[in-house]
């Protein structure tokens, strides 16, 4: 009796512990999730305190409205070219610096360093760097015999133009998360790999390296994901969805609906695919990369 009355005792002491966590994820995440859910299918606006049930009203909107189509078709192009430098560039940035004996420390902190600044800020920045007439970039593209080039006001380089700058923040960050799990793999495996042959640099990368850093490559592909299709800062900023709607991308869309035309009920839907698209690219990364990790 003493025994079952102990665990109960500390059963409860569980529960009182993570209770104040709890009460916070309901409030800030739960709760919000499930008011978005009921207005999705609402005619609510911010102009109207009257609203009506529409019910999937806002969702078949969504096939019909080519701003929507857009959008997605904007995002998925953004992270077309976005995904791969995330993940190529960071990873090879890690291995370079991993291989070094002096100023690693250095580099480290240097390569990380975009990841402390501000972007809303730094966006400015890189729209002065960027400025078509007097931009440092395009100074430096005429004296390769290129350009000038119209970064943020062509309606083809302006994707590729806020993929840059999305690179420029995240590649320290994803470079760091290799570095962390290069430094995990124990240095045995490589002997035993030189003596099974595989002595040759992209032999060891292909063998032991690649295949160790394997839970490591899921979550720097799942959260570069998640900021590829999070894209609204920068577009906010520098280019407000143009030249022409071209950058437009999912994210800015949802504002536009929610707090330009103060369509809340469809905003809110756009909102929950927005999430579930998420979702379902992430869960779909994270069980095809999942087969090939080896812990």
């Amino acid at each position: 009796m003493r025994v079952v009355s102990k665990e109960r005792a500390q059963a409860r002491l569980a529960y009182l512990l993570v209770l104040p966590a709890t009460l916070l994820i309901l409030l800030i995440y739960i709760l919000p999730i499930v008011t978005v859910f009921g207005i999705s299918f609402t005619d609510y606006s911010l102009v109207s305190d009257y609203y009506e049930f529409v019910g999937l009203q806002n969702y078949a909107q969504m096939l019909e409205d080519e701003a929507f189509g857009n959008a997605l078709r904007n995002t998925l192009i953004y992270a077309g070219l976005f995904l791969p430098g995330a993940f190529i560039i960071s990873l090879i940035l890690a291995i370079a610096i991993q291989e070094r004996k002096k100023f690693r420390s250095i580099l480290e902190v240097l390569y990380f360093l975009p990841v402390t600044s501000t972007l809303a800020a730094m966006a400015l920045v890189w729209a002065a760097l960027m400025d078509s007439n007097q931009g440092v970039i395009n100074l430096w593209a005429a004296a390769l015999g290129a350009g000038p080039f119209n970064w943020l006001g062509s309606e083809n380089l302006v994707l590729v133009s806020m993929a840059l700058i999305s690179l420029w923040s995240v590649i320290g960050f994803n470079m760091v998360l290799f570095l962390a799990g290069l430094t995990a793999i124990p240095v045995n495996l490589y002997e035993a790999a030189a003596i099974d042959g595989a002595d040759h640099p992209v032999d060891k990368f292909l063998r032991v390296t690649w295949p160790m850093l394997g839970p490591t490559s899921m979550f720097v592909a799942v959260t570069s994901s998640i900021t590829a299709f999070k894209l609204f800062d920068t577009v906010a900023i520098l280019t407000q969805g143009g030249p022409d709607r071209s950058s437009e991308v999912f994210l800015y869309l949802t504002f536009l609906e929610g707090f330009e035309y103060f369509n809340m009920g469809y905003s809110a839907a756009l909102s929950l695919v927005f999430l579930g698209i998420i979702f379902v690219f992430a869960l779909i990364q994270a069980l095809f990369v999942d087969r090939n990790v080896q812990y």
